[in-house]
């Protein structure tokens, strides 16, 4: 199995893409979504915790899929507000008494997803590599 590219090996502009404005703008999408129904709002989060773990997949380990996961939760949880509150419809799903802390429990569930992916695809790639770990990535 090749070793996927890391994520500190991409161009900083392609990071901040990646890393910031695509959860952003997909937590957008969500919170637009969550004026109009309770089901595709969670679907949406579903596929958002997917891509928290995929994302994870181009980091050395857990740590480093953690820090973006952190970063991305945050960016997604601040997009759902965003949107929601430009849309101005009526929640389908309850956010609770103080609203924003949604970012905050989005960065963390992003920091524990990300983590796992991080943990996850190392793990994959020592496994099929015959246990030889690829350069930047620990045994």
């Amino acid at each position: 199995m090749q070793a996927p590219t890391l994520f500190r090996e991409r161009p900083r502009s392609f990071q901040i893409i990646l890393g910031g404005i695509v959860p952003f703008l997909f937590g957008c999408v969500v919170g637009v979504v969550l004026g109009i129904s309770a089901t595709a709002y969670w679907a949406l989060a579903l596929l958002a915790g997917l891509g928290a773990i995929l994302a994870g997949f181009e980091h050395p380990n857990g740590w480093g899929g953690a820090d973006r996961g952190l970063v991305g939760g945050a960016c997604f949880g601040l997009g759902i507000l965003i949107a929601h509150a430009i849309a101005g419809t009526e929640a389908k799903v309850s956010l609770g008494s103080f609203p924003p802390l949604l970012i905050v429990i989005d960065a963390i569930a992003g920091m524990l997803l990300g983590a796992l992916g991080g943990r996850i695809g190392r793990s994959l790639f020592v496994r099929t590599s015959g246990g030889r770990s690829p350069e930047g990535m620990e045994p």
